[in-house]
């Protein structure tokens, strides 16, 4: 990967003599950063006046033009005080992930006898004192002491930034592998790591690096002490297995050869409250812990997943650079990755994601199940769903069109899938959290259990045989009135997914930015749509879209539709419990009065659990003796 390598230090820490020394060594170009300084920058400097913020400004802004340029072509060496923070960041402007930083760290007094022993030096030893005063160590910079003798300094650069991986990838499973190849791809010099297991799993690492050229430059273990080692610090690993125990595991496993500072990511499907955990426990040993949602499958990690970071903001910022440039971008070409907030914030917000999924899907099959039923086959209703991409488009809709047009012989594959339908514990974790945080994610509920009822297959043959079936010859539904009854259905999905991530927020007070989330969910991930990008606008304005006018009229206007879609098809006997969940949840929400006061006096005559009155503005608890 081209780098630029900057190396960084006060005036008369040696920055040149290194810098030109280890262009030398790996045969690139090298740049010295005062040689770019204005006429009137000099000027002021010999004239004993140290330089302003607005004096390097420009300085600065020629220098990040200058590394851009040399990107195009090869790596180089730039030398540069930059001895604030925010000097660094115009510097590494928009090329983060290609930038690597050397600080050259002395004493007063070491670089003042230095100064003063080089009389052609064009800033006199007096300014000395203000660079000390400006300077801001760098966190994220590969410190050495100038007491070192040239060759030790540049041996060390070697092993620490050349000779070592930019960033770690534990696991190489389908995410694994894919995320691999989009790391090499764009770049990064990457350790991959791969367990080993006689018989089973064996040069899983080294099998998959000669398989993709892209990978001709990464580095392949399965031991992990040698992994590890192979890592620039602080060390970046992302782990990539399957979620629960194995997650602890790894952690134990990896601990004797971490660093303090070092970041471990999980990128699995996690539960939050695990994450919160192990963020508290490692966070005790020194070392970060990065709690990360990734989506989009397979194709998604190699081409650009939507990531959903979270934990300490710092650490955040050091993995920030590989994370954004790995991920997909949105319609302003920005990353679809943003930081999430503390603790499990990054799972909790992924498994959101993954509730509204299970609901999209569920949808999609209720409607393809809707128009089956309806006498049309399966080519006519992927026809049918094709023409719903110009008002309903998504990326689930467009593969499940592909799904259905997928022959194999004279028969459609799916016919020939077992109808049970998986799942891997996101789904339930997600009923499970809103039923804690007392949100009402009624369709995540009924698209999980629609699964588990799927899943007693023996029974629903069995049960189908006893209970006749009334299917009408002709349901006396549109397609189109089909289509209204979808977007009713995807619009309360929305806000029930984008509700409980916002109570979540509140609760834990991890301030998420919901326009943010929909934002990185307009590209690389599974939920990915045009309603999507419709809802970044939207959530700028609200946190809650059944009060944005747009959804208001939106959904006046398709509720006659699946009003009369569920009806026909309860009447009909077809299974559609998102569907008619939808309205059932429209319709509760926007109930002023509810029946929940006959439960509460149920609730006081059997247990003396009180209720509170309408005409009792004190809210004081009362009781009744009901018999």
């Amino acid at each position: 990967m081209k780098k630029v390598i900057f190396i960084m230090g006060v005036s008369g820490s040696g920055k040149s003599t290194i810098g030109k020394l280890l262009a030398q060594e790996l045969n690139i170009p090298f740049f010295d950063g005062d040689d770019f300084h204005s006429k009137n920058n000099i000027k002021k400097m010999a004239n004993g006046q140290p330089l302003n913020d607005e004096d390097r400004q420009d300085w600065l802004e020629a220098l990040n033009d200058l590394a851009k340029k040399q990107l195009t072509k090869n790596s180089c060496i730039i030398v540069c005080s930059a001895l604030k923070q925010t000097y660094r960041d115009i510097l590494s402007f928009d090329i983060e992930s290609k930038t690597k930083w050397v600080y050259l760290s002395g004493s007063f007094n070491q670089i003042y006898n230095r100064i003063n022993k080089r009389p052609d030096h064009f800033m006199p030893s007096e300014l000395l004192q203000s660079q000390f005063n400006i300077l801001e160590n760098p966190k994220k910079a590969l410190q050495i002491d100038i007491s070192l003798a040239p060759e030790n300094i540049i041996k060390t650069i070697k092993n620490e930034l050349v000779n070592t991986s930019e960033f770690g990838l534990f696991g190489l499973g389908v995410m694994g592998k894919s995320l691999c190849r989009n790391f090499a791809n764009n770049g990064f010099n990457i350790s991959m790591f791969n367990r080993h297991v006689d018989g089973i799993e064996e040069n899983i690492a080294k099998d998959f690096k000669s398989k993709y050229s892209e990978l001709s430059e990464a580095s392949a273990f399965e031991d992990i002490a040698a992994f590890v080692k192979s890592l620039q610090q602080p060390r970046k690993i992302m782990l990539m297995v399957n979620a629960g125990k194995t997650i602890d595991y790894l952690i134990e496993d990896l601990l004797p050869h971490l660093s303090k500072n070092d970041i471990l990511i999980d990128g699995g499907n996690s539960n939050y409250l695990k994450t919160k955990e192990r963020f508290e426990y490692l966070k005790s040993k020194g070392i970060h812990f990065v709690g990360t949602g990734v989506s989009g499958g397979e194709e998604g990690a190699l081409h650009g997943p939507s990531i959903m970071p979270s934990g300490d903001l710092e650490a955040y910022n050091n993995v920030k650079p590989f994370l954004e440039t790995i991920a997909a971008k949105d319609q302003n070409n920005l990353p679809c990755c943003t930081y999430v907030g503390p603790e499990g914030s990054g799972h909790f917000v992924k498994m959101g994601h993954n509730g509204v999924e299970y609901v999209e899907m569920q949808l999609l099959a209720e409607v393809c199940s809707i128009l089956e039923t309806s006498g049309q086959n399966l080519d006519q209703i992927a026809d049918v769903l094709e023409t719903w991409k110009s008002t309903a488009n998504s990326y689930l809709l467009e593969i499940t069109i592909d799904i259905l047009r997928k022959k194999e012989g004279n028969d459609w594959l799916v016919n020939k899938i077992l109808d049970k339908a998986g799942n891997k514990g996101t789904g339930n974790w997600t009923t499970i959290a809103s039923a804690e945080l007392g949100v009402p994610s009624t369709l995540i509920a009924s698209a999980l259990f629609a699964r588990y009822t799927s899943f007693f297959k023996d029974e629903r043959i069995q049960l189908n045989s006893n209970f006749k079936s009334e299917v009408a010859s002709e349901l006396n539904l549109s397609s189109s009135e089909i289509l209204e009854a979808y977007q009713f259905a995807r619009i309360i999905n929305h806000y029930q997914g984008f509700k409980l991530i916002s109570e979540a927020s509140n609760k834990f007070n991890w301030n998420i930015n919901l326009s943010e989330i929909a934002r990185i969910w307009t590209n690389g991930c599974i939920i990915r749509s045009s309603l999507m990008e419709n809802l970044v606008e939207v959530f700028k304005g609200t946190t809650n879209i059944l009060t944005n006018s747009q959804f208001i009229d939106l959904l006046n206007h398709y509720k006659p539709a699946v009003k009369k879609v569920v009806s026909q098809c309860v009447l009909n006997d077809i299974a559609t419990p998102t569907l008619a969940e939808a309205i059932q949840f429209l319709n509760g929400i926007t109930t002023p009065y509810a029946s929940a006061n006959i439960i509460q006096a149920q609730r006081d005559y059997f247990g003396a659990h009180t209720y509170q009155r309408l005409d009792d503005d004190s809210l004081n608890s009362h009781h009744t003796n009901w018999n």
